[in-house]
Parts: structure tokens; sequence; C-alpha cells
């Protein structure tokens, strides 16, 4: 009988071993492996933009901000939206800020609104980070009840961490940035032509 345990305990760590190996070629398994503990997938700053007549329907989301004020997407009807989901001790999270502040001080009251989404930290955390990296704009924090993350996930769900999504006018996702901001100038362009759109 125990030898027929043994011989159970050993196939099911072989299956294991097997079943990881196969895994090899998922970023997280890979991030994993090198020991990176970053305990997220990085995106690689992929950018997908869609026409028009290919959006999906508004999204609406609200929430809490970091100073603790009430945030609602319907509040900002008629604007393009910038939304950044972020968190304080993401490396690329701290390396795209101020890019991101440099256009939302560009486009602000022009035509497009930023709010940042935090996924993982109290709003303590999120006022510090806010603070250090000279951030303008509110983040709702989404850690405890994740429905900001829950409102984009049947339209074009932020796979990873940083994922920046531009809404137009109406409220329909019109480009996403998976991971980091490459360059500040794809942000811009994508806001600036957002906001041109007539339709």
């Amino acid at each position: 009988m125990r030898g027929r345990h043994l011989t159970a305990v050993v196939a099911l760590a072989l299956s294991a071993t097997l079943a990881l190996a196969g895994c090899s070629s998922e970023p997280l398994a890979d991030q994993y492996k090198a020991g990176s503990g970053k305990n997220y997938v990085a995106g690689d700053g992929t950018v997908t933009e869609i026409a028009q007549k290919d959006r999906a329907a508004a999204v609406e989301f609200s929430g809490t901000t970091e100073s603790g004020d009430p945030f609602s997407s319907a509040d900002q009807a008629g604007q393009v939206m910038v939304v950044n989901f972020w968190y304080a001790a993401c490396a690329p999270c701290r390396a795209e800020a101020g890019d991101l502040e440099k256009i939302n001080k560009e486009f602000g009251g022009k035509g497009a609104t930023f709010v940042g989404v935090n996924v993982r930290d109290q709003a303590a955390t999120a006022a510090s980070f806010e603070q250090t990296y000279s951030v303008g704009y509110p983040s709702i924090i989404d850690a405890q009840t994740g429905s900001v993350q829950l409102a984009f996930a049947g339209t074009v769900p932020p796979n990873a961490v940083p994922t920046t999504l531009v809404l137009d006018a109406k409220h329909r996702v019109a480009a996403r940035i998976l991971g980091q901001l490459q360059s500040p100038d794809i942000l811009e362009t994508l806001v600036r032509d957002t906001i041109a759109e007539t339709d």
C-alpha cells in the first residue's frame, strides 16, 4: 500500500513538472523562471487602434479616487478620456508617469481628460506615488472591487500593467497601449486624432 502511494506521488510530481515545462512559452511562467518576482505580465507596448465603425458600446465606470472624491465617466460626457491602469510598485508605471502627465497637461481642458485606475494599492500609497511623480490627474482606487477593470473586460481588457486606453467622445474604446508607453508621441497622436473625430 505504501509503495502504491509513493508511486502515485512520484507520478503526480512528474505530471506537474511536465505541465510547467509545457507552459514555458507563457509570459508569466517565463518571468517566474527568470526570477523577476514581478507577479504580473508586462505588456510590450503594442498599440491597438479600433476604427470608429468597429468600436464596441460605450463603457461606463465610476469609483472613488485617492483623495476620496467620487469619479464617474458620465461626468466627462463629450470628452475623449485617457484611462491608465497602474499601481505604485510597477516599474513601467513609474517610468511612464512623466510622459502621461505631460500629455495630460497638453490636452487637459482641450477635449480630453485623464484618469488613472490603481489596481492594487490603497489610497495613501496612490497619493504618495502621484506626489512623487507630479501626477496631476486623479486615480480611481480599484483594488478592492475591481469594478473599473470589470467594466472594460468585455471590450478591450487591460491584460497587462500598465495599460492605457483612449476612449472617444462617446466613451467607446478607440485605442489600447498594452504595457509601458514606448514614446509619448504615440499617445499624443492617438489622443489628438481621437479628439479630431467628427462621428
